[in-house]
């Protein structure tokens, strides 16, 4: 069994943790953020409340490493050179991970909840999964077209017009990620 060490610097097993960031998953789509408890998880797990308290604080810190695992593997898309087929199929997995994925869940409820708690807020600011994986999109595109635009304004640019779309609770289906590729290039050519 595979070994890690936890903020408390004991040893902590692999499968344990897997458990636990599984069992938070499946509990959030069952019953809601609201209703998930590190109780629940714990028990879900098969593990001790302790063992959950010991490695997270809170159920959000669960849900965020949860889902920025499964943010790494599920928007992680071969680049094929051509930037309008490389950004369609980026906003493709995108799309999907924000609406059909548990870790898009888990990511949409704690983007929920930081609107009205700082610590959620904190935790989501530390490391912006989505734009790491939009980067690897963005960055050749970027260096291509010579623009002025940084990292950060380009993915507000990509990102912004789907994530708007579905958090607002539009269907997903009338989003048209070739035509928001493209237009994504011709702002940045605009420029």
């Amino acid at each position: 069994m595979v070994e890690e060490h936890g903020r408390s610097g004991r040893p902590r097993s692999e499968r344990a943790r897997v458990a636990v960031l599984n069992a938070a998953d499946d509990l959030l789509v069952e019953v809601g953020y609201a209703a998930l408890t590190m109780k629940g998880i714990a028990e879900r797990a098969g593990v001790g409340r302790q063992t959950v308290y010991r490695w997270w604080s809170n159920k959000a810190e669960i849900l965020y490493e949860a889902s920025a695992i499964d943010a790494q593997q599920e928007l992680s898309v071969p680049l094929s050179g051509e930037p309008s087929r490389d950004l369609a199929t980026y906003l493709d997995a995108f799309v999907s991970f924000l609406v059909n994925s548990d870790a898009g869940a888990a990511y949409r409820a704690l983007i929920g909840e930081a609107q009205h708690d700082t610590a959620v807020a904190a935790l989501l600011s530390s490391k912006d999964i989505l734009s790491e994986s939009a980067a690897t999109v963005i960055e050749p595109v970027l260096s291509t077209n010579d623009s002025a635009l940084s990292i950060e304004q380009a993915t507000a640019l990509l990102l912004g017009p789907p994530f708007f779309h579905i958090l607002s609770g539009r269907s997903a289906e009338s989003i048209d990620t070739h035509q928001l590729a493209k237009e994504f290039l011709r702002g940045l050519t605009a420029r």
